[in-house]
């Protein structure tokens, strides 16, 4: 899962980043609103969740939640803030936050907060997520495949790898590039080396047991990959 952390104090957002990654999320972070509403309208990245902080240098929050929901986009947001009246609370909840955590705050009720936001989210509410033959486990991070002949196999999976197999899972039968899997997978401003996807993908195929075969996963040469489901 990929989340947008909008945050200024680089303290905070350093360890909000840290523990967030701990948590198998793939986290872009900005220092400035500006930047991220920049990064938004390119639209070249699908969160599953944004936490942003009220006060930002550029832009604020509450004027990035209120762009996304002009846009239509239902991306749940989490605000953070130190503002604790009842009318300011109001206030961000109206702007188009979905939740309201007040500074400061435990990285545990954090967590608990996003996992509350993923339950919530039509999208993303099943701790399971089914295409084909496959299963995510998302409490286990762990996958169920089962064959034809009824056998089910269940493999645990890297957080890389759990990473992968979803972002195919989510675009079955596609052809997704080598650039597209880079942009979603790993964080703004990394620099993997130039073969880590396919590394990444003959690590996954012999995970599920097909380290010579491409029945699931298929290499279509100089333009990507694709899922058969």
């Amino acid at each position: 899962m990929r989340l947008l952390l909008v945050e200024d104090e680089p303290d905070l957002g350093a360890a909000i980043k840290a523990v967030l990654s701990s948590e198998a999320y793939v986290v872009d972070w900005f220092l400035d609103g500006s930047q991220a509403w920049q990064y938004l309208e390119q639209g070249w990245t699908e969160y599953t969740l944004a936490v942003f902080d009220w006060m930002l240098p550029g832009v604020s929050g509450l004027d990035l939640c209120k762009w996304l929901r002009k846009q239509n986009l239902s991306l749940p947001v989490l605000i953070l803030t130190a503002k604790d009246r009842m009318e300011e609370k109001i206030i961000g909840l109206d702007s188009g936050a979905d939740d309201y955590l007040i500074k400061p705050f435990d990285m545990a009720e954090l967590l608990a907060r996003l996992r509350a936001l993923r339950r919530r989210a039509p999208q993303i509410q099943s701790r399971h997520f089914q295409i084909g033959c496959l299963t995510l486990n998302y409490s286990t991070h762990e996958i169920t495949r089962q064959y034809p002949d009824g056998a089910k196999q269940v493999f645990s999976l890297t957080v890389k790898e759990f990473q992968l197999l979803e972002y195919f899972m989510k675009h079955p039968n596609q052809i997704i590039s080598r650039d597209q899997i880079i942009n979603q997978l790993w964080e703004i401003g990394a620099e993997p080396i130039s073969n880590v996807v396919a590394a990444q993908i003959r690590l996954l195929r012999r995970k599920l047991g097909e380290e010579n075969s491409e029945s699931l996963i298929e290499t279509i040469y100089g333009v990507g990959y694709r899922l058969h489901v």
